[in-house]
């Protein structure tokens, strides 16, 4: 391999992303706004979520009971309606999204030591079912906690003890929940190192696919079939700089993830490091393998966004655990880089884990690493000499 050949080739392929204003934006604008943008979306918890009160009891204990979900940071109060319609309607119209009705005689049947049925309905029509059944164990939860103090109350004047007594009996086995390596529960920790790994293998296939094809369209990849350039010299020529763009964005992703959003690294940067090159590497040649099956910039787009977005997001543990999937979704999700890094990258930020514990998961990217820019030296001829 002539590195005089390669270096000029990699000059080239980095002047053309430089000058070219859309090239550009790609490789050093759209993989932070797409930090921000994804992180700040995913980041937000599900709160002050309104909700209206159907009060058919208009009772002391009823408005009590009400005003339970009012007092916590998951529900804004949104006012009393009369009738079942009228909640509806504003369920309907978006104006609430939770709607609590309380029966006749609820406080009767409570004093008389009945239960008593409380209706609720929650707005379904979200885009997945998280926030309905989160919202369904929110409500359930304050409902919980109201039937606890009900019946220590009950205990508390019939064995004249005090309420915290009476709790201690009704609930004599507590559980106490530790959340381990993200205490807070703050959803931006845990979605900023997952984003790291979807936007890298988001922006460098598509960069790198676009960046041939681009050569494929206007003809002048037939200078290289027509050159001494050798098939080697011409991929690594076109890898290196989008290598060297990946690594860029990887220090920027990390930067937005610590210092911007917060996230702990408690691992090893020599490892992270190490682990990012890699992926940086396996990532553009995706992309360069692409490049080499179709002729058109706008297929190698379509095909580069459909894998990175499939795999990125539904195939690498970012959403869906990896455990869950069977047959051609577990197959999926074992043939690209993006799980292996989503895994070290989780565990490198927030646990703190080592190469004792990641070991597999770096052999997987560095087989990677090599597998696709290899893949894309078989699938790349040049013509003949005459």
């Amino acid at each position: 391999m002539n590195l005089v050949r390669v270096a000029a080739l990699a000059r080239k392929e980095w002047r053309e992303i430089v000058r070219d204003r859309k090239l550009f934006g790609l490789a050093f604008v759209l993989p932070a706004m797409l930090m921000l943008v994804f992180a700040y979306g995913s980041g937000q918890s599900l709160e002050h979520v309104p909700l209206a009160v159907v009060d058919h009891d208009r009772t002391d204990t009823s408005r009590r009971f009400a005003e339970r979900f009012g007092n916590t940071v998951y529900f804004d109060l949104a006012g009393y309606v009369d009738s079942e319609r009228e909640a509806a309607a504003r369920l309907a119209r978006g104006d609430v999204r939770v709607v609590v009705v309380v029966p006749e005689e609820f406080e009767r049947r409570l004093v008389a030591g009945r239960s008593a049925a409380i209706q609720t309905w929650i707005d379904g029509s979200f885009s997945n079912s998280t926030p309905p059944r989160t919202l369904q164990g929110y409500v359930e939860a304050i409902t919980a906690a109201a039937t606890a103090e009900l019946q220590a109350g009950a205990v508390a004047r019939r064995l004249g003890v005090s309420v915290e007594r009476a709790l201690t009996l009704l609930n004599p086995i507590r559980v106490e929940v530790r959340y381990l390596y993200n205490p807070q529960l703050r959803t931006v920790w845990s979605v900023g190192p997952s984003m790291l790994m979807f936007i890298l293998m988001f922006v460098a296939p598509l960069l790198m696919a676009l960046g041939v094809v681009r050569e494929k369209e206007s003809g002048s990849i037939l200078n290289v079939h027509s050159s001494t350039v050798t098939r080697a010299e011409f991929l690594v020529g076109k890898l290196l700089p989008n290598v060297a763009i990946g690594c860029a964005n990887t220090v920027l992703l990390w930067l937005l993830a610590v210092g911007w959003f917060g996230a702990p690294f408690h691992g090893s940067l020599l490892l992270f490091a190490a682990a990012s090159l890699l992926y940086v590497i396996a990532t553009p040649g995706i992309g360069l393998v692409i490049s080499l099956l179709v002729d058109s910039q706008t297929t190698a787009m379509i095909i580069s966004v459909v894998v990175a977005t499939l795999v990125g997001s539904q195939y690498s543990g970012m959403y869906i655990p990896v455990e869950s999937l069977s047959g051609p979704g577990w197959l999926i999700a074992h043939v690209f880089p993006a799980m292996y890094f989503n895994d070290l990258v989780q565990g490198v930020f927030l646990k703190g884990m080592g190469a004792a514990e990641l070991w597999r998961e770096l052999c997987a990217l560095a087989l990677f690493a090599a597998a696709f820019p290899g893949l894309a030296w078989l699938l790349f001829h040049k013509r003949r000499r005459a």
